[in-house]
């Protein structure tokens, strides 16, 4: 069974960091785009970031974390992580991973073949 696992969650100061964890099973998670979502209280779901499955690994952000987030993925533990740095009240979330075949599904329309139960996020005093 397809599963999607996400950790590292918590509640951290303004301009604090956190690294979030998924680790994904059930499925060749070498072959698929890996990427976050999240979901601010009150409102819709936001594509975060996006990692390739080509050799390459590129990258995509949505541009208010740029600068501050970085994914990466490591196939051979099946693993995927958001290293988030100088993080904002505005960054308060759940974060999801997800799973699609191009990071073009996963971040403009919003298509995933698999999808996480969730990490809460909270920057605040």
């Amino acid at each position: 069974q397809e599963q999607l696992v996400e950790s590292g969650g918590g509640l951290v100061q303004p301009g604090g960091s956190l690294r979030l964890s998924c680790a994904a099973s059930g499925f060749t998670f070498a072959y698929y785009a890996m990427g976050w979502f999240r979901q601010a209280p009150g409102k819709e779901r936001e594509a975060v970031s996006c990692i390739s499955s080509t050799s390459d690994g590129t990258t995509t952000y949505t541009d208010s974390v740029k600068g501050r987030f970085t994914i990466s993925r490591d196939n051979a533990k099946n693993t995927l992580y958001l290293q988030m740095n100088n993080l904002e009240p505005e960054d308060t979330a759940v974060y999801y991973c997800a799973a699609d075949w191009t990071c073009f599904g996963l971040m403009s329309e919003g298509r995933y073949d698999y999808y996480g139960r969730g990490t809460r996020v909270t920057v605040s005093l």
